[in-house]
């Protein structure tokens, strides 16, 4: 089922292609000179996401991410490889008391500037293209 994608990917698969996310770094956090974490700002932009709630937390990343990358991959309505961007963003959901983690996950991905106006609308109903506030991420 990954086949395609994969191959897409991979013969996509050249640093200089991918496009980082602009930021601002508000805090670096280091131990013995090795990097823990980042927190960092990203500016308004649309993301792709998909909200996923498996049994287990990891599963649910990794479904978000498959599904995410058949839209990358031409599964969109411009039927193009989208490029990648980096970093593809999860978001983990806590319970309402805020003292446990969720099984459910949503991963996100930036959608490149030059769809940042007209992003192509994904097949999979269950992704769905948000545009999002200037937001903090912590990044490792």
């Amino acid at each position: 089922d990954m086949a395609e994608p994969i191959q897409q990917l991979t013969r996509n698969n050249n640093p200089q292609e991918r496009q980082s996310i602009p930021f601002t770094l508000i805090q670096r956090k280091e131990k013995l000179g090795d990097l823990l974490y980042e927190k960092r700002q990203y500016g308004k932009a649309k993301w792709a996401c998909i909200k996923m709630k498996e049994k287990q937390y990891e599963q649910s990343i990794c479904l978000g991410f498959m599904k995410l990358m058949r839209y990358i991959c031409e599964q969109n309505s411009s039927g193009l490889y989208l490029g990648i961007t980096v970093p593809i963003v999860t978001i983990v959901h806590t319970n309402e008391a805020h003292s446990a983690m969720s099984q459910a996950v949503t991963v996100a991905y930036y959608l490149p500037e030059v769809l940042q106006d007209e992003p192509p609308h994904p097949f999979d109903s269950d992704i769905i293209i948000e545009e999002w506030p200037a937001t903090i991420v912590y990044s490792r």
